[in-house]
């Protein structure tokens, strides 16, 4: 079935040529141009994926994507911004998107994206649905449990609110407990594709896992950060 996109941008060639370049790669796209109408729309129906313009009259594509989590709508979000400014992509990547591009873009680096994300989510889907490994494949470090069929991380027996990004990011992490990874490493491993070079969106995400799992962020015990390297997992023993 042909996933389902929804696009949303305030400037009418925008939007046209995006909705043009993934029909053309087999998708149903579904627009808006503003952030009310978006928000509206998500809580109508189920999208596959969201591409947001932060710039937006009504909502601003960081209200729309608050407003979204608050309701616990989870859809996966490329963020447009003609801005090059780091506050919104950060506070976009902080707030649970997957994703930013900064104007003007390539429709067929975009359309790329979107392939890699829906990618992703696939595989994701298809370790849940497969119930017939006789094993869990879990791995206990500490007071933190981690379980690769289900997709599910617990900390002291708690269930974690954990996107899917955080998730894989957490488990290459833990898969490579013990070694040294740099930022770049982390980027193409985790990301599946080229982020030109911005190491950013893994600090982000590094942070964001460290808020779930560390009782002290500024000590953390699990995610230690090697200076001008990367991040080493450490292999905690209780």
């Amino acid at each position: 079935m042909a996933k389902s996109i929804l696009v949303v941008d305030d400037e009418p060639s925008i939007v046209t040529l995006v909705k043009f370049n993934l029909e053309k790669s087999g998708y149903i796209v579904h627009t808006a141009n503003n952030g009310k109408d978006a928000v509206s729309l998500c809580n109508q129906e189920k999208f596959d994926l969201m591409v947001l313009d932060i710039m937006l009259p009504e909502l601003d594509g960081i209200e729309v994507l608050k407003e979204l989590r608050k309701n616990h709508i989870e859809i996966p979000v490329i963020l447009l911004t003609a801005k090059d400014e780091e506050l919104d992509k950060i506070l976009g990547l902080e707030l649970g998107a997957d994703d930013y591009m900064t104007k003007p873009f390539s429709p067929r680096e975009l359309t790329a994206r979107v392939k890699a994300i829906l990618r992703r989510l696939a595989n994701i889907e298809s370790y849940r649905v497969n119930e017939k490994r006789e094993e869990s494949n879990r791995v206990k470090i500490g007071d933190l449990v981690i379980d690769e069929d289900k997709y599910e991380a617990r900390l002291h027996e708690k269930l974690l609110d954990l996107t899917p990004k955080e998730f894989e990011l957490l488990l290459y992490l833990i898969k490579h407990r013990g070694k040294v990874l740099t930022r770049d490493q982390l980027l193409n491993s985790v990301w599946n594709y080229d982020f030109m070079g911005d190491s950013r969106i893994v600090d982000v995400h590094v942070s964001h896992l460290r808020d779930k799992i560390e009782e002290d962020t500024k000590k953390p015990k699990y995610i230690k950060t090697i200076r001008g390297i990367g991040y080493k997992f450490e292999d905690v023993i209780r």
